[in-house]
C-alpha cells in the first residue's frame, strides 16, 4: 500500500528540519564543498570547502506546499579556495551537520551563480530549498 501524508505534515517536517538548523545560540553554517557528496550528514564531509557562510538566525521561511525556502537569497559569499562546487552541507550553530544536498546551476538544491569557484571571489546563493516531497 502507498502511504500518503496530508499537506499540513509535509509543511511540518520541513519546518522541524528547519528549526534543528535554528536552534542553539547562533545561526547555523553552510558550506559549499567540491568532490563527491557523502552518504548523508552523519558521515564525515567530503571534499575541498571552498566557502562558508553563517546563516540568519531564522535560515528557512516557514514551509508552504512542503517547501521550505532559504532566507535572504541572493546571497553573496566569497570563495575560500578554488574548484568546482558540487554539493552543500548545512550545520546547526553546535556545528552538527544536518542537511547535505546538490550544488549547481539549475535543477538543484541549492541554486548558484556558478559552479566554477575562485578564491577570493563571490559565489552567489541564488535559491536553495528543502522539500519534503509529495505522497504517492
Amino acid at each position: 500500500m502507498t502511504v500518503f501524508i496530508s499537506g499540513a505534515a509535509r509543511n511540518a517536517a520541513a519546518d522541524a528540519i528547519t528549526a534543528l538548523i535554528d536552534a542553539g545560540a547562533a545561526g547555523g553554517k553552510l558550506q559549499i564543498r567540491s568532490g563527491t557528496q557523502p552518504a548523508g550528514p552523519d558521515a564525515t564531509a567530503t571534499g575541498t570547502l571552498l566557502a562558508e557562510l553563517t546563516l540568519a538566525a531564522t535560515a528557512f521561511a516557514a514551509a508552504s506546499g512542503g517547501v521550505a525556502a532559504l532566507a535572504g537569497t541572493p546571497i553573496a559569499v566569497t570563495a575560500v579556495a578554488d574548484g568546482t562546487a558540487t554539493w552543500f552541507r548545512i550545520l546547526d550553530s553546535n556545528g552538527v551537520a544536518r542537511i547535505d544536498g546538490g550544488v549547481g546551476v539549475s535543477n538543484a538544491d541549492l541554486l548558484v551563480n556558478t559552479t566554477t569557484v575562485s578564491t577570493g571571489l563571490d559565489v552567489e546563493i541564488t535559491d536553495g530549498t528543502i522539500t519534503i516531497p509529495a505522497s504517492g
